[in-house]
């Protein structure tokens, strides 16, 4: 089972034609997304709006060696090891469901362009990833869902209530979730398989197709918002606000309440 390419073995009744161009359509519904959450919702104006009004009350001027300083520990710190989460549970949760999001789409490309049918026979590492990626993905989102969320475990509300700002969550665990179970049920020649697969790419559809409306475009203004206040606290720009905690390459770039994803 889990050495079985999925989507190989859709092959015989799908064409991988069909599957790639899917998997390019989804690619294109996410920069399309992001680009209309750029100009609808002004977030690249605001970011840049806040670069120059840091810059014009910075006390200090930061060389290039100190900006790529920044930028380096931005990568390493705020984006690779998610720095801005306090709470050690949120911090792995996200870090679980970051990289598995992010193994789970990379081995599915490779799988579904790379070796689309039995012709080409996958190695068997990459449907181990998949599914490796993918149960990070359950096991980090389910934990966030049931037992970080603030409303959770801070406010005791009820974990099945929804909103707007939980699309991005709950579309993502609704497609890895189907998917793994269609690939499961497809390895044991179930004829429920089908079902899971239309479920499979009615759920991915809403993971991508919902960018504008998702906190899914949040993934890449993060890093920037990072840098940015990175060097915001070193010129000083910030200085009538809280200051960072000590060491804030362990930590994070600001010390702030912990948040949702």
């Amino acid at each position: 089972m889990f050495t079985s390419n999925p989507f190989a073995e859709i092959s015989a009744s799908i064409a991988p034609a069909g599957m790639q161009a899917y998997v390019v359509i989804m690619v294109l519904m996410v920069a399309a997304g992001t680009l209309f959450d750029i100009l609808h919702k002004g977030s690249a104006k605001y970011f840049f709006d806040n670069w120059r009004k840091s810059k014009s009350k910075a006390a200090m001027q930061i060389g290039g060696s100190e900006l790529v300083s920044h930028a380096i520990k931005t990568g390493l710190v705020d984006v690779l090891a998610s720095g801005e989460f306090c709470n050690a549970r949120r911090r792995l949760a996200h870090l679980l469901t970051m990289y598995g999001f992010l193994i789970y789409v990379i081995t599915t490309a490779i799988m579904v362009f790379g070796y689309p049918t039995h012709a080409t026979p996958t190695p068997a590492v990459l449907p181990q990833l998949w599914w490796i990626g993918g149960l990070m993905i359950c096991l980090g989102g389910y934990w966030f869902w049931f037992f970080i969320r603030v409303d959770v475990a801070a406010e005791g509300g009820s974990p099945f209530r929804i909103m707007r700002a939980d699309l991005f969550v709950l579309s993502l665990l609704g497609s890895v979730t189907v998917g793994l179970i269609w690939a499961f049920l497809q390895t044991r020649g179930s004829s429920g398989a089908s079902v899971f697969f239309g479920l499979y790419i009615i759920a991915t559809t809403v993971l991508f197709g919902s960018v504008p409306w998702s906190k899914f475009a949040h993934m890449f203004f993060k890093p920037a918002a990072a840098f940015e206040k990175r060097v915001s606290y070193a010129n000083e720009s910030r200085s009538n606000l809280p200051a960072p905690a000590d060491k804030p390459e362990l930590f994070g770039s600001a010390r702030e309440q912990p948040r949702h994803y």
